[in-house]
């Protein structure tokens, strides 16, 4: 599915500039006059009185010297191949914005940052374009943190400060560089809708938003939207034209305090999830059933994950009351910290090792349970992975790789069996038969593979009897000393064989043919991060 959501992305766009016609003529120049004689005045001398005539004063800028905080950042990037993976990629350059904060660090958004192999930072009059390195990128929660080493580069910079959520209708200017112009931009608009929007850069992560209607563009990305001198947010997505017009978004301060707490300990450890799915309880019929009271409380849990922390806690068809004492109504909103919110927001606030208790109705009677925890590793397939090289084995001119997001955007298949595998990996629990969803990606010609391209899109089921579940068994199935390999896919059809002879002799063949410098790359990802997570599957 195609979001309608777009990165407000650092590619620099190129094209030719339009003017609008005018629809009357230009006035013509004023033509200089010779002066005129003087001729004396018959007024009075109370009406040859100077009135003093008030001179406009501009206002002072309500944010103070933004451009002693601001920089423009430029971005190399390399795009992995998933097509062709042992390669390292498209070369891309991008612009986005940045802005400084307490510690000589600089904050803006992991899309600005991420696949960089090289990043610079301009400052505000000053000429030079100095070399940055990333410190800690949150892909999850779109920022990043990056620094300057050149010892003078902070000197006369002002970090800015951070404020609170903006009230609705209140106004907002966003500060960056759109276009990848060179001079700092700032637009006002207000604030307009406050709610949990998914997050385009991950692709699967929904986090707390603020809707603005400043405008906000290619370059605006990692620039601060500031009220009162203090930033309210950091400016990250929006829609395109053609689908609504001046509505943009920004990433709040709980959202950004939560990230810089994180990494208070040197590394990020992601956001965590209760791995379960819900429904609302606002019908009064499936209250009544549940033996529930007419209290406008309560939401159902339709589905655990079995590899997250509510496994063996939760079970579906119980009913989540409240959590950490918050009384969560029948539309799944709490009361927290002044706002109404979804209570997913009270978990949102935590880190990994928290604890949160829900107050739970099972069974037509009440308890409480503690759950402590993680991030559920089995939906990291389903989000966009960044600075990592994909995993792949080639064997015999055939690409196995395993199923995920950027491969799906990458070949874009048509199978259905496809499509239900990575739609419903999480919700069907589909990890715990294959963890690694192993897919016959690509097929490069060679007499040894000839009429195998019925094959492409199929997912590998076993090798040689035995059942493949990750691409590390698939390397070690084919590292065996089998006279032949006998490919099974899932679903009917006869199998896959090939000769391990003829392979061994075609490899070197192949290899250069297709410029394949690595045959297998299988560490970049691992399927499970803990073994308490691997434990679960």
């Amino acid at each position: 599915m195609k979001y309608p959501l777009i990165f407000i992305c650092l590619t620099l766009l190129l094209g030719s500039t339009s003017y609008a016609q005018q629809s009357t003529p230009a006035p013509p120049p004023i033509e200089p006059q010779a002066p005129l004689p003087a001729v004396p005045s018959k007024a009075s001398p109370a009406a040859q009185a100077v009135v003093p005539v008030p001179v406009p004063i501009a206002a002072p800028k309500p944010n103070g010297p933004v451009q002693k905080s601001l920089v423009r950042i430029t971005a190399t990037s390399v795009e992995p191949d998933y097509k062709a993976p042992w390669n390292s990629g498209g070369i891309e350059r991008g612009v986005g914005a940045g802005f400084v904060i307490n510690g000589n660090r600089i904050l803006t958004n992991a899309h600005v940052v991420s696949n960089s192999r090289y990043l610079t930072v301009e400052r505000e009059g000053d000429p030079n374009k100095y070399p940055a390195t990333v410190q800690f990128v949150a892909n999850d929660c779109d920022l990043a943190l990056i620094t300057v080493s050149a010892p003078d580069f902070f000197k006369n910079m002002i970090p800015l400060k951070f404020g609170g959520i903006p009230e609705l209708e209140s106004t907002v200017s966003a500060y960056g560089y759109p276009i990848g112009g060179e001079r700092m931009s700032v637009t006002t608009g207000i604030v307009s809708r406050v709610d949990f929007q998914l997050y385009t850069h991950s692709s699967i992560d929904q986090h707390l938003t603020i809707q603005i209607s400043a405008q906000i563009n290619p370059g605006n990305s990692g620039g601060p939207v500031m009220q009162n001198a203090k930033v309210v947010g950091v400016a990250f997505q929006g829609y395109s034209g053609d689908v609504a017009q001046g509505v943009a978004y920004m990433i709040p301060t709980p959202v950004i305090n939560r990230f810089l707490k994180d990494i208070g300990d040197g590394h990020y450890d992601k956001y965590v999830d209760l791995g379960l799915t819900y429904s609302k309880l606002q019908n009064p019929a499936q209250r009544r059933f549940l033996g529930l009271k007419e209290d406008d409380r309560g939401v159902l849990v339709n589905t655990v994950v079995a590899a997250g922390p509510s496994a063996d806690i939760l079970r579906p068809g119980d009913v989540l009351l409240a959590i950490d004492d918050h009384p969560i109504a029948s539309d799944s909103n709490v009361e927290f910290e002044g706002e109404r919110a979804e209570f997913q927001e009270v978990v949102e606030r935590k880190f990994r090792g928290d604890s949160v208790k829900f107050d739970v109705w099972r069974d037509k009677q009440p308890m409480t349970v503690t759950i402590k925890l993680y991030t559920p590793w089995p939906y990291l397939i389903q989000g966009h992975s960044y600075d990592v090289r994909p995993r792949y084995v080639l064997y015999g001119g055939l690409l196995f790789q395993p199923l995920n997001l950027d491969l799906i955007e990458a070949y874009r298949p048509t199978d259905l069996r496809l499509r239900h595998f990575f739609e419903y990996f999480v919700p069907e629990q589909i990890y715990l038969q294959h963890p690694d969803v192993i897919v016959l990606t690509n097929i490069l010609p060679d007499p040894i593979n000839t009429y195998l391209a019925p094959y492409r899109g199929g997912i590998v089921d076993e090798i040689n009897g035995k059942k493949i579940r990750t691409l590390d068994e698939l390397a070690n199935a084919f590292s065996e000393t089998s006279e032949r390999f006998v490919i099974r896919m899932i679903g009917d059809g006869p199998p896959l064989v090939l000769d391990r002879n003829k392979v061994d002799t075609a490899r070197d063949r192949i290899k250069v043919r297709y410029n394949v410098l690595k045959e297998q790359n299988l560490q970049e990802q691992p399927v499970a991060k803990t073994t308490e997570q691997a434990n679960k599957i």
